[in-house]
């Protein structure tokens, strides 16, 4: 969707500005903004933000050549004299300006649309899927934006961010309402908080899901973490969400129920919760459990497996509740509710153990997941192993990769060691930091570097009733190296070696 155009007074109108703009500027019709010079135009207004490798006034002469009317910056302009300078905006905080500018240029679809926004370390992917099923399944025309992808009236693209700029998330909101829809459901990282990515946007339900460790090469402390992901139900500049959906098993939701919300629904597994499970039956075949709610009993059955997916599941419901829905409408939903792609996702060439790729990449997510699986082998005639592959990305927490091992360690019966997305570090110095958790328990360890190699190993070593755990890519489909990006997916490559090894869906082995 484009706007006809706006003068560009009004587009910054609300945007603290380091000067003043000039009646000549003020009058300059704006065309549509941007902050990538790729994708500018004609009397577009451009965002030159500043970055720890590339420094975005780079980009602003290039702006200017293709016909930009503007260029806006927390930065200073270049110590030059000419065209740049003469149309460089300076502004206190260029995200929130480009926030607010974006939300005036396309007259504010926020305030038609109904955002809902699902914060947390973990099951946010999940969550935000249940929400939008929920949301589809009543009739609405919806989006989604979040880590594996983003639907839009139906169409799906190719996930550039969790969050994007604001920008973005204000752009697609414009198409959805284009389209007539009236629903954007959006994981919100604590990245895109600090960042201001979602300044000023309201939603009308917030939900969180859990905080555990995760992030702190960004955000140094778990207060500073927890801080963050707060700003989603506290804003500074906007008004608080109409609705808060709260883990009651998390303390830390005591810290995000502490904004002046309106509404609250607390979900969980305790008896506290007013909106709760009961009855909880987790298997190979999904979950059943009742949901109670203001004195009603809703039946639930769900694809997904694991308790950890019936916090996600009360969650989703409860953002479903805060918009009117019936409690079996959204049990409906549910149980129609596929899987999400890398979330705990089956492998199955009709080999007789269970293998199962997810994303988990904090030590809480893979204690979860581990937990999970335990909990499938526990229920056979004769119990399982698990076995547990694994490896940390590199350029991350590096505080977090002894959690990891450990976490492993002390509840696989076996742990496949190998690499993630290295980056620029070199895959070894990652694993050893892993081994210091490894090591404090006795659990047999493989370490393999090569990812595929140990995907290998680890389906070679799985036996009739064993789990096998792929763990920390999901839904990726490609492994960042030190100097180049390959193609990987841990689902495809589990394939294939499931076929070396003679396993053909629908028949047992050969030989």
């Amino acid at each position: 969707m484009t706007s006809s155009g706006m003068a560009l007074g009004e587009v910054l109108s609300g945007v603290r500005l380091r000067g003043t703009l000039s009646a000549e500027a003020a009058a300059r019709r704006v065309a549509g903004i941007e902050y990538d010079s790729r994708g500018a135009g004609k009397d577009f207004l451009f965002f030159a933000f500043p970055g720890s490798r590339v420094d975005g006034r780079q980009f602003a002469r290039d702006a200017l050549a293709k016909g930009a009317c503007a260029v806006a910056s927390e930065l200073p302009p270049p110590e030059e004299n000419g065209e740049l300078a003469s149309r460089w905006i300076q502004v206190e905080h260029g995200r929130q300006a480009l926030a607010m500018a974006s939300r005036n240029f396309y007259r504010k679809p926020d305030e038609r649309i109904q955002f809902t926004g699902v914060t947390g370390t973990n099951g946010k992917t999940t969550t935000a899927y249940l929400i939008d099923a929920i949301l589809r399944h009543a009739g609405n025309l919806t989006a989604m934006i979040g880590t594996i992808e983003y639907r839009i009236a139906g169409e799906i693209r190719e996930a550039a961010n969790t969050t994007p700029e604001s920008l973005d998330v204000i752009r697609l909101a414009a198409e959805l309402e284009e389209a007539g829809g009236q629903y954007l459901t959006m994981e919100v990282s604590s990245h895109a908080l600090a960042l201001a990515r979602v300044h000023g946007i309201h939603f009308h339900t917030a939900a969180f899901t859990n905080l555990t460790r995760d992030h702190l090469d960004f955000h140094h402390t778990m207060e500073e973490y927890a801080a963050a992901k707060r700003m989603l139900f506290a804003p500074a500049d906007s008004p608080a969400p109409e609705w808060a959906i709260l883990n009651a098993d998390d303390p830390a939701s005591a810290g995000m129920a502490s904004a002046p919300l309106s509404h609250v629904i607390w979900y969980g597994m305790n008896g506290a919760a007013e909106l709760r499970a009961e009855n909880i039956r987790s298997g190979f075949d999904g979950l059943h459990f009742d949901a109670v709610y203001q004195g009603k009993r809703q039946a639930v059955q769900s694809p997904l497996v694991g308790r950890i997916n019936v916090s996600n599941i009360l969650a989703a419901a409860g953002v479903g509740l805060s918009y009117g829905l019936d409690l079996g409408l959204i049990a409906a939903a549910m149980q129609a509710c596929p899987p999400v792609p890398g979330r705990f996702e089956r492998v199955d060439r009709g080999q007789p153990f269970l293998v199962v790729v997810d994303y988990a990449h904090t030590d809480d997510a893979l204690r979860n997941v581990i937990q999970v699986a335990r909990e499938l082998t526990s229920q056979q005639a004769e119990p399982g192993r698990v076995i547990t592959l694994f490896g940390c990305g590199g350029d991350r927490d590096r505080t977090k990769r002894p959690l990891m091992g450990m976490a492993a360690a002390e509840l696989s019966d076996l742990v496949v060691l190998t690499s993630d997305n290295p980056r620029s570090e070199d895959p070894l110095d990652i694993m050893n930091d892993v081994m210091v958790g490894l090591r404090r328990f006795d659990t047999p360890a493989v370490a393999e570097p090569d990812r595929g190699k140990a995907v290998q190993r680890a389906l070679a070593e799985a036996r009739s009733g064993d789990v096998v755990i792929l763990a920390g890519k999901g839904h990726e489909t490609h492994q960042i190296l030190k100097d180049r990006t390959i193609d990987f997916d841990d689902r495809v490559t589990a394939r294939q070696v499931l076929g070396s090894l003679g396993y053909r869906a629908g028949h047992e082995r050969r030989g």
